[in-house]
């Protein structure tokens, strides 16, 4: 997994009058966990756009003004209600030999033979949950959903590998084609779901809930 670089200052003061004059200097407050104590630093809003603002995962390597440099990933983050400003971010320090946990994009792969029929492919997963050594997680996970016929599902045991673990029930469901009013019916489809009987989406989590209502 790519990591970015963030150069930020070690802060005297964590009072509301010190906060607020460092974000209004364009500075987010921010917490480091993980090591004896918490560390509390600062780092310009600009620096962690390539973090936030992305699709991408990355870890952090922390640059501090003194020398100090440490491996993090983004635990939380706070934004204004009304103009999205960074109001605040946590960060977890880690080691390289030390598991992590991280929500890694799903990226698919090739076309479903069910959509060539007319169906659709719906994600109930774009993002996975898993665990690993920093050195061993990917980027992206890549889901071939190449074989999926009209009513078939992908299920997260089907991307599971040996450099991390899939933090989710075998029975999740990453993507399923449905159907749709397109149907062609082809001599290569006679195992195929009617469509009566295609199943209904599975819902395994808010991000699946929301996948499944754009259907």
């Amino acid at each position: 997994m790519k990591s970015i670089t963030i150069k930020g200052s070690k802060r005297e003061s964590v009072g509301k009058k010190a906060t607020k004059a460092l974000r209004n200097a364009g500075e987010v407050p921010c917490v480091l966990y993980g090591g004896e104590n918490p560390l509390h630093f600062s780092a310009p809003e600009v620096s962690f756009n390539s973090l936030i603002y992305t699709p991408d995962v990355h870890t952090v390597i922390l640059e501090l003004e003194d020398g100090t440099k440490v491996n993090a990933v983004l635990q939380d983050i706070q934004f204004h209600p009304v103009t999205d400003a960074i109001l605040h971010m946590d960060f977890y320090e880690f080691d390289d030999d030390q598991e992590i946990t991280m929500e890694i994009p799903v990226h698919s792969e090739g076309v479903p033979k069910g959509v060539k029929n007319g169906g659709v492919l719906r994600f109930n997963l774009r993002r996975m949950k898993v665990r690993g050594l920093a050195n061993k997680l990917p980027d992206y996970i890549v889901a071939d959903v190449t074989p999926l016929k009209i009513g078939n599902k992908l299920y997260v045991t089907a991307v599971k590998s040996d450099d991390y673990n899939i933090l989710h029930p075998d029975n999740t469901v990453i993507c399923q084609v449905r159907t749709s009013r397109n149907i062609v019916t082809t001599d290569d489809d006679e195992d195929e779901v009617d469509a009566g009987d295609v199943p209904a989406t599975e819902v395994n989590d808010e991000g699946a809930a929301a996948a499944s209502n754009d259907g």
